[in-house]
């Protein structure tokens, strides 16, 4: 009962996904996007390792978010395994479960096609009156990539959303 309280809690304060497009300019851009989860930070780093289990299958190139693994360690691959092959969407920078963060090397998608750095930046930090408070920042540079902003923006707010409900759900 009490989980089920600060969920409500949370979801009345929360509301949807926070989002904006931070900055933009004709080579680049910075999407942030927070949302208060019930989930405990154990539980968030473990889903974060497991996109499977949130990750939109219309945004993959197999057609399936089962097929997406993420390597949580310096060097690891958040890869998808295609039929006789794979892809490598992004790198695993950091894995600081002390400090909450996680960072990717991260050119998703059509970024990889225009030679585009990007970053994703994963942290939760503890939330007033119980819970977390889950962020994700993905800055982009490229040739071009400002024209992406929205595009872009639109399929991160939709996989950020669906790893916050799944967390709000699996709340400890």
């Amino acid at each position: 009962m009490k989980h089920l309280l600060l969920a409500a809690v949370l979801a009345a304060v929360a509301g949807p996904a926070a989002a904006e497009v931070k900055a933009r300019s004709a080579d680049g851009f910075t999407l942030t996007y927070e949302r208060a989860v019930t989930a405990s930070a154990e539980v968030v780093l473990e889903a974060i390792g497991r996109p499977a289990a949130w990750w939109s299958d219309a945004h993959t190139w197999s057609g399936s978010a089962s097929n997406i693994s993420v390597d949580l360690r310096p060097g690891g691959c958040w890869c998808e395994a295609l039929p006789g092959g794979g892809v490598k969407h992004a790198e695993t920078l950091l894995v600081w479960p002390e400090r909450r963060m996680v960072r990717f090397e991260a050119p998703f998608g059509p970024l990889q096609s225009i030679g585009a750095d990007a970053v994703l930046t994963m942290s939760w930090a503890d939330a007033e009156g119980g819970g977390r408070v889950l962020k994700w920042t993905f800055s982009v540079t490229g040739p071009g990539a400002g024209a992406m902003a929205d595009p872009v923006d639109g399929v991160m707010a939709e996989q950020f959303g669906r790893l916050a409900a799944h967390l709000g759900a699996a709340g400890s």
